[in-house]
């Protein structure tokens, strides 16, 4: 895949997430590289104090460093910030943030030399990962630690991942044929300043949350079917009345899934309820408001996934000139907003589907037996799988809590404000886990309403969700240990199992594309 600094799209970042195939800088953008670089040499051998170039960091940035020792004040910037805590990042984030580092250091405003892009390309397309704790970050200065460990990595003193095991750097680097990157002037400085991090993380959940939203709507339409509720609250004019995009292209959706239902053809007339509960006629709004937050936040990370973020930058005149400017572009603020907006969505997708489960198991309003089972009393049925499903859901509330809002002054008050970014993008991975296996319990559940209205049948949509369940997990006769049942339906739709349903529908807009 060749890199165009600044015109990634979201398709080629998903492929470098899946580690689909190898990199290459687009060969255009060498001039500005080596121009910025340019500009650096002239300044490192200068007179005049430039930070990060001939300056200590943050509060030290007063503190002149001699000509001599400006290679060995990038090394010491690397050890120094390696400070990380906490399990490994995984391989897909470290493949995003590889790419991002060099497509951003591409873009020819950082004043590193060529061989810097090349060594992380290099490592990417070796399929190195880094060992990069995933803690240690307040995302402002921009993640520091992490990306010095990742530094480390490449200039071989820090280590990679193999298969979970913790492998020198230098030997991994000499058994691939990859020369450990000596650093000079600004190029430890901008490997460790920028937001690619907290980006790399936040697009990983965003891409990870694809599959699992595409099967909330699969698996809340069944729902509707299961409990026999209305299609009226999903007519296109309800929706165009309001005019959000996410909300017309959701009841666009349950329309095109719900079609051809026998269940609901069965008790279109004579129904004796005149409106459904919220969790069942209002998913339009909740979830097409989620979706609206997921695609404004992809908008944003793509920006970022572009931008030049590190400090200070640098802007060659063309002419052989050019100067350093410090900044702020290392404050990851947007990123910090984007995560927490995907965590609202998150969460509210696990919670409206939980009141779905508690809807699906209350004989009063579904009117199916009790727990969704026939032998209420000697079976609890899914009585407790809900309980699980409420754990989640609530669980999630407090992981959804604003993380850009908890500012804390470090570098003694010099970065004063900071944006919590990392820690925003980070805490989204437990929350697709929760909502995954709360959709998870009501694919189960729904299953088993539709089986309780037997000889009829669902649409031909949703007869394709219920049989693709059946091949993993069997119906529920009886009491049986279900923790099993869950895992299995959870595998399933975060494995896409439901999306290609979903996408294969007449007339199905396209979810992820922003409208």
């Amino acid at each position: 895949m060749l890199l165009r600094p600044a015109q990634l799209t979201l398709d080629e970042l998903q492929a470098i997430h899946a580690g689909l195939q190898p990199l290459l800088i687009d060969p255009a953008a060498l001039p500005a590289i080596r121009a910025s670089a340019d500009v650096v040499r002239r300044a490192a051998e200068g007179a005049a104090p430039v930070y990060g170039v001939n300056t200590g960091f943050g509060k030290l940035a007063s503190t002149r460093i001699s000509e001599a020792d400006l290679a060995t004040l990038q090394l010491n910037l690397i050890r120094s910030h390696s400070v990380g805590v906490g399990a490994p990042l995984p391989a897909a984030v470290l493949r995003l943030i590889l790419a991002l580092k060099a497509a951003s250091l591409a873009r020819g405003h950082s004043g590193v030399r060529p061989v810097v892009i090349d060594t992380l390309i290099a490592v990417h397309n070796a399929g190195l990962v880094p060992w990069v704790p995933c803690q240690g970050s307040v995302g402002a200065s921009g993640d520091l630690a992490p990306l010095a460990h990742m530094t480390l990595a490449l200039i071989g003193e820090g280590e990679f991942n193999v298969d979970g095991a913790r492998v020198p750097a230098a030997e991994a680097l000499r058994r691939h044929r990859i020369a450990p990157l000596v650093l000079q002037a600004k190029e430890g400085l901008a490997l460790i300043n920028g937001t690619q991090v907290s980006t790399a993380l936040a697009l990983h959940a965003f891409f990870e949350f694809e599959p699992v939203l595409e099967a909330a709507l699969v698996i809340g339409a069944l729902t509707v079917d299961a409990a026999r509720g209305s299609d009226g609250p999903f007519d296109e004019r309800i929706h165009a009345l309001r005019g959000q995009p996410g909300q017309i292209d959701v009841a666009r959706h349950y329309r095109a899934l719900l079609a051809g239902s026998d269940i609901r053809d069965s008790h279109r007339r004579g129904d004796d309820r005149v409106q459904d509960p919220y969790c069942l006629r209002c998913q339009p709004q909740v979830v097409g408001a989620c979706l609206d937050s997921m695609r404004h936040a992809s908008l944003v990370l793509l920006r970022e996934a572009n931008a030049v973020t590190d400090n200070p930058l640098v802007f060659a005149d063309g002419e052989g000139g050019g100067e350093l400017i410090s900044g702020g572009n290392f404050h990851a603020e947007p990123v910090a907003l984007a995560a927490d907006a995907m965590a609202l969505a998150v969460a509210e997708v696990g919670a409206i589907a939980e009141r779905r489960i508690a809807m699906l198991i209350d004989s009063s309003v579904s009117r199916l037996p009790p727990f969704l089972t026939a032998d209420a009393g000697l079976n609890s049925g899914f009585m407790i799988a809900h309980v699980t499903a409420a754990a989640l859901a609530s669980e999630n509330k407090s992981l959804a809590h604003p993380a850009s809002v908890d500012s804390l002054p470090t570098s003694a008050n010099q970065e004063d404000h900071v944006s919590m970014a990392t820690f925003a993008a980070r805490r989204l991975q437990p929350m697709i886990d929760n909502t995954a296996h709360i959709l998870a319990v009501e694919w189960l559940a729904a299953a088993q309403g539709i089986e309780f209205l037997r000889p009829l049948a669902t649409s031909p949509a949703l007869e394709r969700a219920l049989a693709r369940l059946r091949e993993a997990v069997p119906a529920l006769a009886q009491d049986r240990v279900l923790a099993g049942d869950i895992a299995a339906a959870s595998t399933l739709l975060r494995g896409g199992a439901l999306s290609g349903l979903l996408r294969e529908l007449p007339d199905s807009p396209a979810l992820w594309i922003p409208a």
